[in-house]
């Protein structure tokens, strides 16, 4: 299934994007999609037997904003330097383990949402990325084969970073991760029923209509379920929580000087195969 929540921000209603593409309404159903929902098989089976039997109603897209996919947002875990392109790029060492970070749910947009470049920004840097959405708690979790079992689905996360903040200016790299508008989710959360392989999904992004990343999952150095496997060893990973996990080559930060870092007014769009697209154009914060 293809699940989105639509509507003005902090009001937004859960829906559904049908195998024929058209927009459904779920509010008569369930209250929102969250982890509540994706935890509980019994009402997502309500949910595909409504949309089978073509009894949801169909809502008029026309003009109706979409917001992130996802409600109620527990945490979100991400993982740095997770391609070897991109550690290459940054003539970073390939790592033994994976990096961890975190960005705040609040730094959560929908997909086509403006994102704000931060005051005193100079390095302002986009990173298109394939989010991880969970299901089941998981705590401990004793293979990557069982790790995925606990995955609900995947959509498309802009993992917008501030590289001067996030590198220069000491500490950890949070600061330069969890300015607001910093992580547009979405338009769907695809369920992993839908997913096969989620190594095996191309990845793009472009920069006012040039590509800048075309890569694939294909090139994790950590594949998704080592990624739950290995957080599950470290926390509780709950319903709703998300994992960002990671970006292929084509960063700001690899070019060559001037590095061709975001400003206002430059429109940014990505994509990942069969989870949809995203276009966001940037403003001053």
């Amino acid at each position: 299934m293809k699940l989105l929540r639509v509507g003005t921000a902090g009001a937004e209603r859960p829906a559904l994007l049908d195998e024929d593409g058209t927009l459904r309404d779920l509010s008569g159903l369930v209250a929102d999609i969250d982890g509540e929902l994706l935890s509980d098989e019994s009402a997502l089976q309500r949910v595909r037997a409504a949309a089978a039997a073509g009894d949801l109603p169909v809502l008029d897209g026309a003009g109706l904003r979409i917001g992130p996919p996802l409600g109620r947002i527990g945490k979100i875990v991400c993982i740095g330097l997770n391609y070897h392109d991109h550690a290459c790029e940054t003539g970073a060492a390939i790592p033994e383990e994976p990096i961890l970070f975190m960005k705040a749910p609040d730094t959560v947009v929908g997909p086509y949402d403006t994102v704000l470049v931060p005051r005193g920004s100079e390095k302002t840097d986009w990173e298109v990325e394939l989010a991880v959405v969970i299901g089941r708690t998981a705590r401990y979790l004793e293979s990557a084969e069982e790790a995925l079992g606990y995955v609900a689905g995947y959509a498309v996360a802009h993992d917008v970073s501030e590289r001067a903040f996030q590198i220069e200016r000491g500490g950890q790299w949070d600061k330069g991760k969890n300015c607001e508008t910093f992580n547009p989710l979405g338009p769907w959360l695809v369920t992993a029923d839908e997913v096969p392989d989620p190594q095996a999904l191309r990845l793009r992004l472009s920069v006012n209509g040039e590509v800048k990343q075309d890569g694939t999952t294909a090139e994790q150095i950590f594949p998704v379920g080592e990624v739950v496997w290995y957080l599950s060893q470290f926390m509780t990973l709950y319903p709703g929580d998300v994992i960002n996990t990671g970006t292929p080559a084509g960063v700001a930060l690899g070019h060559p000087d001037p590095k061709p870092f975001l400003k206002a007014g430059d429109v940014v769009e990505l994509e990942i195969e069969g989870l949809g697209r995203q276009r966001q154009e940037l403003k001053e914060a």
